[in-house]
């Protein structure tokens, strides 16, 4: 988990980062640690990923209920002022263990997303930076009813040449101006929905 601290309109913003990949070395859990190092000294940047989340089974659902890793993450989307969503692409869309964690969400008796702010990014070892993902998350966040930070969008490409290989960390210098501007924007808006 990685923290940093941000006052807006003497409001403390708070932003979860999701990482939709379960790989260790994943570039998209990368940029989002380098999100939030980036982060001054006004914004808390609470980072995780989507481990322990079963696949969406209606008759589990119904045998069990909501498992314990999703009622978690509902709870810290809420407690959340904002969330960034750090989404591979996978086939040229949404990956599927991030689809079905949001799918588990949509599951809980409270809504979670209806009227949060959200913000997408993504890393790609690829030339598109995963704009076929975001593009294909668009109608996925209409439906769920988000508070959805169109003019921040991020795309990383030939994300690994950019990292270094064993500290995750960028070594990029536009790329890091990239990502300060973005989670500088993203907590604005975030706060100014929550304050």
């Amino acid at each position: 988990m990685s923290f940093c601290q941000v006052v807006y309109n003497g409001c403390m913003t708070h932003i979860l980062g999701i990482s939709g990949s379960l790989r260790r070395g994943s570039l998209n859990t990368a940029l989002l640690r380098n999100l939030a190092e980036l982060s001054d000294e006004e914004v808390s940047m609470e980072i995780t990923t989507l481990h322990g989340i079963p696949l969406y089974d209606g008759d589990l659902e119904d045998e069990s209920g909501i498992p314990q890793e999703v009622k978690n993450l509902g709870e810290r989307i809420k407690a959340a002022d904002g969330v960034v969503i750090a989404s591979p692409e996978y086939n040229n869309s949404i990956p599927g263990v991030l689809k079905n964690a949001v799918d588990w969400l949509s599951r809980l008796e409270e809504d979670v997303f209806a009227g949060k702010s959200f913000a997408l990014v993504g890393a790609s070892p690829g030339g598109f930076g995963t704009i076929l993902a975001q593009n294909a998350w668009l109608p996925v966040f209409r439906t769920l009813e988000v508070h959805f930070w169109a003019e921040g969008r991020l795309l990383v490409s030939k994300a690994a040449g950019l990292f270094d290989v064993k500290t995750g960390r960028l070594t990029d210098e536009k790329t890091r101006q990239k990502l300060e501007e973005f989670i500088q924007g993203f907590a604005k808006f975030a706060a100014d929905g929550e304050c």
